[in-house]
C-alpha cells in the first residue's frame, strides 16, 4: 500500500511540473508570435529636407601656387666671399646689397687707371694749347684725346667688374635659406640664396581639351588651399597656354591670385573653381544621407505607415529610393533624379534600415551640413 501512495505521489509532482511548463512554453510560443506580427521595433533616425537651390556652373581642377616673381640668386663673377649682408627669410627691396665678393686687386688697378687717366687729360690740354700756337702739328692732338678716351673706357670697363663682385637684390621680396658662408670661394653662377615676391601668386591647374572653348581669360577663379581653413581666395583667369599637352591632352591655364597676407606659398597644393556664367537649379541633399551600394545610391525617404489594408496608421516608415546624383559640394550632393524638393530623407541611421523599416526621426542632436565647410584643423 505504501508503495502505491508513492507512486501516486511521484505522479502527481511529474504532473505538476509538466503542466508549469506547458504553461510557460506556450506563454513564450504566443509572445513570439506576437513580435512576430508587430515586426521588429522602431529604429531611431535622424531627417533633414530636401531642398531646391541655385548652383553656379563650376569646372573643378587642382593645382599648385607659384610665385609671380621668383629667382635663385647667384653670383656673376668668380671671388671669395667678403661680406654677406642679409639672413634667411628676410625680406629685402630692390637693389639691396647681399652678397660682397674680394675686390681689392681690382680696386688697385682701378686707383692706378685713373691715375692714368688724369694724366693722359693733362698731356691733352698741354698739346691742345701748343697746337693753338702751331708749335704741334693736329695729330698729335688727336693722338692725345684718344689715349683720354681709351683710359675713360678701361675705367668704365673695371668698375662693371667691380660692380660685378657685388650681388644685389634684383626685386622687392622674401629670401629663401642662405647657402654661402664668409670665405668661400664662389664659380659663376653659384647660388646663394632664393627671392620670391609673394605679394601676388599664381596657380597652374589644367582642364581637359574638350573645355578650351569653355573657358576665357578673366574668368573668375575660387582657389582653396588643402589643409586651411581660411575663405576661399579669389582671383582670375591671367594666361591659357596655347598649345595641348601631347600626352595627358589637357590644356595648362594660369590664375592670378592677391596675396597680401601672404598665406599661400610658392609649392602648395590648391583646389581650383572656375566660375562659369551659367547657373542652374538643383535638389539638394546632405552626403550623409545618400547609401551606396554596388547595384546603385539610394537614400530612405520618411512616410507615413500604412497598415495591411493600406489605411493610415501609427508610426512613420523609412522607404528606399534610388536616385541619381550629381556634383557634391562641401556636405551636399545635388540629385539628378528620384528626389523633389521637401522630401523628408534619412540623414543619420540609414545603414541600419530596409524597404518599409519602422522608424522614430529624433532630430535633437543633428551634424550641422553646410555648401562650404571650414571645419577646424586639429
Amino acid at each position: 500500500m505504501r508503495y502505491v501512495l508513492a507512486i501516486v505521489a511521484l505522479l502527481a509532482i511529474v504532473g505538476g511540473l509538466a503542466a508549469v511548463k506547458y504553461k510557460q512554453i506556450s506563454g513564450l510560443i504566443s509572445a513570439g508570435k506576437a513580435m512576430e506580427k508587430a515586426g521588429p521595433p522602431p529604429e531611431p533616425v535622424s531627417t533633414s529636407l530636401a531642398r531646391a537651390d541655385t548652383w553656379q556652373e563650376t569646372l573643378d581642377a587642382v593645382g599648385s601656387v607659384a610665385a609671380a616673381r621668383g629667382v635663385t640668386v647667384s653670383n656673376d663673377a668668380p671671388g671669395v666671399v667678403s661680406a654677406i649682408h642679409f639672413e634667411s627669410g628676410k625680406l629685402v627691396h630692390t637693389g639691396d646689397v647681399l652678397v660682397e665678393l674680394d675686390s681689392n686687386v681690382e680696386r688697385a688697378q682701378l686707383a692706378s687707371l685713373e691715375a692714368r687717366k688724369e694724366l693722359a687729360q693733362i698731356n691733352a690740354g698741354r698739346t691742345r694749347a701748343l697746337v693753338a700756337t702751331d708749335s704741334l702739328p693736329r695729330a698729335q692732338q688727336d693722338t692725345d684725346d684718344a689715349v683720354v678716351k681709351t683710359s675713360r673706357s678701361d675705367l668704365d670697363v673695371l668698375r662693371a667688374q667691380i660692380a660685378r663682385k657685388t650681388v644685389r637684390a634684383p626685386f622687392t621680396g622674401k629670401l629663401g635659406i642662405r647657402q654661402v658662408n664668409l670665405g668661400q670661394y664662389l664659380n659663376p653662377g653659384t647660388t646663394l640664396t632664393s627671392l620670391e615676391a609673394t605679394d601676388t601668386v599664381f596657380v597652374d591647374f589644367t582642364l581637359p581639351q574638350q573645355l578650351l572653348r569653355t573657358v576665357a581669360l578673366g574668368m573668375p577663379v575660387h582657389v582653396v588651399i588643402e589643409g586651411e581653413a581660411a575663405t576661399p581666395v579669389d582671383g582670375t583667369i591671367g594666361a591659357i597656354d596655347p598649345s595641348i599637352d601631347a600626352v595627358t591632352r589637357s590644356i595648362k591655364l594660369r590664375a592670378s591670385l592677391p596675396n597680401k597676407d601672404e598665406k599661400l606659398l610658392p609649392g602648395m597644393f590648391a583646389k581650383v573653381s572656375v566660375a562659369l556664367p551659367d547657373k542652374r537649379d538643383v535638389v539638394i541633399v546632405p552626403v550623409q544621407g545618400v547609401v551606396h551600394a554596388s547595384y546603385g545610391d539610394s537614400v530612405y525617404v520618411v512616410e507615413d505607415r500604412r497598415d495591411d489594408a493600406g489605411n493610415p496608421a501609427a508610426g512613420k516608415v523609412a522607404r528606399q529610393q534610388f536616385v541619381k546624383l550629381g556634383e557634391t559640394r562641401g556636405d551636399y550632393v545635388s540629385v539628378q533624379k528620384g528626389i523633389t524638393p521637401g522630401q523628408e530623407i534619412v540623414t543619420a541611421g540609414a545603414f541600419k534600415l530596409h524597404n518599409g523599416a519602422a522608424i522614430t526621426v529624433d532630430n535633437a542632436v543633428q551634424a550641422k551640413a553646410d555648401i562650404a565647410p571650414h571645419p577646424e584643423n586639429r
